[in-house]
């Protein structure tokens, strides 16, 4: 649902630019460095983008699905790691609190995300629990007025950057699966949090992930999510259903951005001659790709508008990151083979982007559990 089309427009024309003149420009210093220049991330605070789907009621802009799938696909044709910072604070870093959090834990830390001043992640998977979330062994036991965290995460996106961390852990050790499962926000000063080294990664530099440490880390109880124990994997689901359509979204932008650059890379190389356009089995591959980045879009689309009217989505967010990721790793190939030798060194951004969207066919679900996913509610929907 579209609120606002000037408002809307003027946000993406605002985004689009941004992308445009400042963050592409910056692509390859960010992935020598391994960092996001602090000029820029100051740049996305200015701009809001810390708090795109945060209540207008917390200082954020309170985008609509749909209106967040459209930023997403402006966002994402430029570095993977840019849109990272951002959209783990707007998703699955803020969510929790947003759909299942009290009034005064959302007053709390809300406002704060928002702006940018503090910047949330998202600590769910282990070294044991990745695809079989509920099988997480991290503990939260009752203390009097806290509870005694011990654990490790692993692959917390935004962890050494975060200030606030979204921890799933079980407050009940004699119930297995996810209803013994409990949602805490945990603030990193925390005695007994600590952070393991910074993951080395085939893609996506700048954008960082580590292992999360809890020893005997005592968290206050009021920071119990909904203030109720057990419904914590409850919400972690609920929260990867909106996450799943924003990487679905991701893996659109991503897409036409490589393909841009394919086709223009293709129409300024010759060969025999000619353009390398207009071959025929390259024209195939370029085709293709339009077709299938088509297909994605107006998936995602449909679903964002289905889950704003208030429908369930969870078939077909799984559909979206199915399908979108899938068809944004084949695009990736495609575009390398385009550019030929020239797409396997890293002069050409096509280089680095093969190998950054890898990804995304394995968080937030992997394909696999996608396709679970799918088929399960199938039947369960035809079993009645």
């Amino acid at each position: 649902m579209i609120r606002d089309q000037e408002t809307l427009n003027m946000l993406l024309d605002s985004v689009s630019r941004f992308v445009r003149e400042q963050l592409v420009p910056a692509e390859a210093e960010v992935s020598d460095t391994d960092e996001i220049p602090p000029r820029l991330v100051a740049q996305m605070r200015e701009l809001g983008l810390f708090g795109l789907a945060i209540p207008e009621e917390y200082g954020g802009l309170d985008l609509t699905m749909e209106e967040e799938v459209l930023f997403a696909f402006e966002i994402a044709k430029t570095s993977p790691a840019f849109r990272s910072l951002i959209g783990t604070n707007n998703g699955i870093g803020a969510q929790g609190l947003v759909i299942d959090g009290t009034d005064e834990q959302r007053r709390k830390y809300l406002p704060r995300m928002a702006s940018g001043e503090i910047i949330g992640s998202f600590a769910l998977t282990e070294p044991g629990a990745g695809s079989d979330a509920a099988s997480l062994r991290t503990t939260a036991v009752r203390d009097g007025d806290h509870y005694v965290v011990n654990g490790t995460k692993r692959f917390i996106t935004n962890a050494p950057e975060a200030s606030i961390f979204t921890v799933m852990a079980r407050t009940d050790p004699e119930k297995k699966g996810g209803s013994a499962i409990s949602a805490f926000i945990v603030e990193k000063d925390t005695p007994g949090l600590s952070l393991g080294k910074i993951d080395k990664k085939m893609g996506q530099r700048g954008a960082h992930t580590c292992d999360v440490i809890f020893e005997n880390c005592r968290v206050p109880a009021e920071n119990l999510i909904g203030g109720r124990e057990g419904i914590g994997f409850k919400t972690a689901m609920k929260v990867l259903d909106k996450g799943r359509l924003h990487i679905s979204a991701i893996s659109v932008g991503v897409a036409e951005r490589m393909l841009d650059d394919a086709l223009r890379y293709a129409m300024d190389r010759k060969q025999f001659g000619q353009p390398i356009a207009d071959f025929q089995l390259i024209q195939a591959m370029l085709a293709d790709s339009k077709a299938e980045i088509y297909a994605a879009r107006c998936m995602v689309i449909d679903a964002a508008r289905r889950r704003d009217a208030g429908e369930n989505v969870s078939t077909q967010a799984s559909c979206c990151k199915l399908f979108a990721t899938e068809m944004c790793g084949r695009v990736a190939d495609r575009a390398v083979q385009i550019h030929g030798g020239a797409g396997y060194v890293s002069d050409y951004a096509i280089e680095r982007f093969y190998r950054d969207v890898r990804l995304f066919r394995i968080y937030e679900g992997t394909t696999q559990i996608q396709q679970l996913v799918i088929a399960r509610n199938m039947i369960r929907e035809a079993q009645g």
